[in-house]
């Protein structure tokens, strides 16, 4: 197999890497934080980029856009106030999300009807007033922004074209849709690709007459600009493009020569699909991997980074992986901090080495991306010569005014991502646009205020709960004036984040928990209430404006024949207490494999070095989760040793073990697939194999057993206060209201945010 070294020590690394002494606040470890090094002198100097002067090393990710515009494409004021905020918040250089120059060549980017959820530069001048009103307005603010341009999604687009629209997707070669693999995706002639490089050429001329101030080609990831300059995808034997290199060439060449030799272009690119390093032996028994086993090796794809400067590139960011590997490209909560340092570092170190300068005659910035949400790292991934700038997707969202906070060495206010990907990424994915897990103004913007006005009438509020939810709602309520009591039964306030948050691969979380109960405890007008529980006589004594259940959810209450036979243990009082976890334990199931059950079992298998099994009665693992969130943990589960089983009902436990029926239909899922997706619960499948039910029963021994079968909301307390009318006012958020479905911090964040703004 075709296989770099490099590549295939940091696939390995990116599993087992909470193993590792060490690493504590650190690139390759966590991330923390803190402002050791501030003032950040590398990270807040200005950059040359052909002609243009950025102010500082700090770029936004193109975080998406989708259904961020009108349906005929035109930005509108939902997008605009989305970058606007992140050019107040002081970020240099904005880019935006995909904006594809192949309607009507690639079926998958438009609608039936000729809509877009992309926003668009083409079309009707109309949707270039948007552009217009976007670069004024970001430049009002002192920032920069690129249009990010891409020739289109291919295989990776929506197949639901071929239903639609009966249209096949595109791609470079005859290759299957990622979505839907049985359906094969047709190569593109070679006038059609003619064609995307003439639309991409006027589009540049387009934005830059609009007056943005470059152009992002997006060439990683596997989408359809990857697809025809990687030899992975592009296998044609005929035409001007079964030489890899050449569409993307070609395309520089057409950009430069509509835009100028001044106006900036930027490359996104892989510096490997790393699918081999990746799916190993995998990739020869996969159906829909087998023919990607030639993808660009390093060596390869620096030669054809040489060539993209010389055709007219002045910048690139480099990662790793495509979405056949979803959670490289887009690193999860389980991944190191700066994790692809060592990449940027290749590129920059050959680009140095060979005195390869820019058509302006100045060096080639490199931009590192990947977990760089900590200024300690991002500084010192500066000063150490890794890369030239910082790219910052996720943390931005999170926190808009990262750069602001990071500049005036604020740190320990900047809110941290928790990298769930549900709200930035996932949402996209179900039909939504971008948000925030932990910023419920994020896509917002443009409806919810930066600064929630004073209330009008200052109220006497309980909080019921000082979990996420509570603690979020009492924070925002409490800076509009009123005074907010908040009582928790248990010692300290978190509540499930504790457990969450837990393992060391989850840092993130567990940064984001400290941060807001720093918060709480900083704002003036809220009071908590520890070691305490609270009835609705009690609360009625109290004699509250207003009252807040965000009480959280209990614990599932299995009832399965023999349990009390054999040690076990709930999965939340295991993460917390885990020096419960005693050392005869090697052999350990796990019961349940939703979000609480997978992780479990991932930093059982991971962090404490034990045998897992993790049985799931669904035929999903972690059903609902982000793709690359999903796919991180059953990857490397696996690695370690892990054991999935999935359509498998438990049945007791006797004799040590656990006795389950399992479905063996051909048509149950492979548990280990994170090659392809599981489909939107509201898309239809016609090409899906019928379920039967198969049963067959087995066991698995265990020395421990570990349970996740699922919280439930608890209501009970809310609906006995509503009957008792012990308020004028009662509320009910978080997983309290949420009580099918609880565990979902996104929700929990917003509900909290907007009931604490207009009560």
């Amino acid at each position: 197999m075709k296989k770099d070294v490099l590549v295939q020590q940091l696939v390995d690394s990116f599993g087992n890497w909470v193993r590792n002494e060490g690493k504590e606040n650190v690139a390759g470890g966590t991330g923390r934080m803190t402002k050791e090094l501030y003032p950040y002198t590398s990270m807040f100097s200005p950059i040359q980029i052909n002609r243009l002067t950025v102010k500082n090393r700090l770029v936004m990710a193109p975080m998406g856009n989708c259904q961020m515009a009108e349906e005929t494409g035109r930005p509108n004021d939902k997008m605009l106030q989305y970058f606007f905020a992140r050019a107040e918040g002081g970020i240099g250089l904005l880019t935006t999300g995909l904006i594809p120059v192949s309607h009507h060549i690639d079926s998958s980017v438009t609608e039936k009807g000729n809509y877009s959820y992309f926003p668009r530069i083409d079309g009707t001048r109309t949707n270039l007033m948007g552009w217009r009103d976007l670069a004024q307005g970001v430049h009002a603010r002192g920032s920069r922004i690129f249009i990010q341009l891409t020739p289109g999604l291919g295989r990776v687009g929506n197949p639901q074209c071929l239903l639609t629209k009966l249209q096949l997707p595109v791609s470079a070669s005859w290759n299957p849709n990622f979505y839907l693999p049985d359906v094969p995706c047709r190569p593109l002639t070679d006038l059609e690709c003619d064609l995307i490089i003439k639309n991409a050429g006027q589009a540049a001329l387009d934005a830059k007459t609009m007056g943005l101030d470059g152009v992002y080609l997006h060439g990683h990831e596997g989408y359809l600009l990857d697809q025809l300059t990687s030899p992975a995808f592009n296998r044609r034997k005929l035409g001007k493009y079964k030489d890899w290199q050449r569409f993307g060439i070609d395309l520089i060449k057409k950009i430069r020569e509509k835009a100028g030799p001044a106006f900036p272009i930027m490359y996104r690119i892989d510096l490997s699909l790393a699918l081999e390093e990746t799916y190993g032996e995998r990739m020869n028994t996969v159906k829909s991997l087998k023919n990607f086993k030639n993808g660009r090796s390093i060596a390869e794809t620096l030669d054809y980074m040489e060539n993209l400067v010389k055709a007219g590139v002045d910048m690139f960011d480099v990662d790793l992986g495509c979405y056949d590997n979803w959670w490289l490209p887009h690193p999860p909560a389980g991944m190191p901090s700066g994790c692809f340092l060592d990449v940027s570092k290749v590129a920059k170190e050959y680009f140095a080495k060979r005195g390869i300068l820019s058509n302006a005659g100045v060096p080639v910035p490199v931009v590192a991306v990947g977990k760089l949400g900590y200024p300690d790292i991002a500084e010192k991934a500066l000063r150490d010569g890794k890369c030239d700038m910082v790219m910052l997707g996720r943390p931005v969202l999170a926190d808009e005014n990262w750069a602001n906070k990071a500049y005036a060495g604020n740190v320990s206010e900047i809110r941290p991502c928790i990298g769930c990907q549900e709200g930035c990424v996932n949402e996209f994915v179900e039909a939504g646009h971008p948000q925030c897990a932990v910023n419920p103004r994020t896509g917002f913007e443009e409806l919810l205020p930066a600064i929630p006005a004073k209330a009008e009438k200052v109220k006497k509020i309980a909080v019921v709960g000082a979990g996420c939810a509570g603690l979020n709602f009492a924070v925002t309520a409490a800076k509009r004036g009123h005074k907010v009591d908040v009582f928790e039964k248990e010692g300290k306030m978190g509540g499930k984040m504790h457990a969450a948050g837990a393992p060391l691969s989850k840092y993130e979380l567990h940064n984001y928990m400290e941060w807001l109960i720093n918060t709480v405890n900083k704002t003036e007008g809220v009071k908590v209430h520890l070691n305490t529980a609270v009835t609705t006589d009690s609360l009625k004594e109290g004699k509250y404006d207003a009252i807040i259940f965000a009480n959280g959810a209990r614990e599932g209450q299995p009832k399965f024949k023999g349990l009390e036979n054999v040690r076990h243990i709930e999965a939340v009082h295991l993460l917390t207490h885990p020096e419960e976890l005693l050392d005869t334990d090697k052999k350990i199931v796990v019961i349940g494999g939703g979000a609480v059950g997978l992780e479990t079992a991932y930093w059982l298998a991971t962090e404490k070095e034990r045998k897992v099994s993790c049985v799931e009665m669904k035929e999903y693992f972690e059903d609902g989760a982000c793709t690359a969130n999903r796919g991180h943990l059953i990857h490397y589960f696996e690695k370690d040793g892990g054991k999935l089983v999935n359509c498998a009902r438990v049945m007791r436990f006797e004799d040590g073990a656990v006795i389950y029926a399992h479905n063996l239909s051909k048509a149950v899922p492979d548990p280990y697939c994170t090659w392809s997706p599981i489909i939107p619960k509201n898309v239809e499948n016609p090409l899906a194999p019928k379920m039967t039910n198969e049963e067959v029963i087995e066991q698995e021994k265990a020395d421990l057993f570990v349970l996740a079968i699922g919280n439930r909301g608890n209501d009970t307390p809310f609906l006995e206060a509503q009957k008792a009318h012990i308020s004028p006012e009662i509320h009910n958020i978080g997983d309290s209201y949420n009580t099918q479905a609880p565990g979902n911090m996104w929700q929990a964040t917003k509900a909290a945010y907007n009931l604490a703004i207009r009560i």
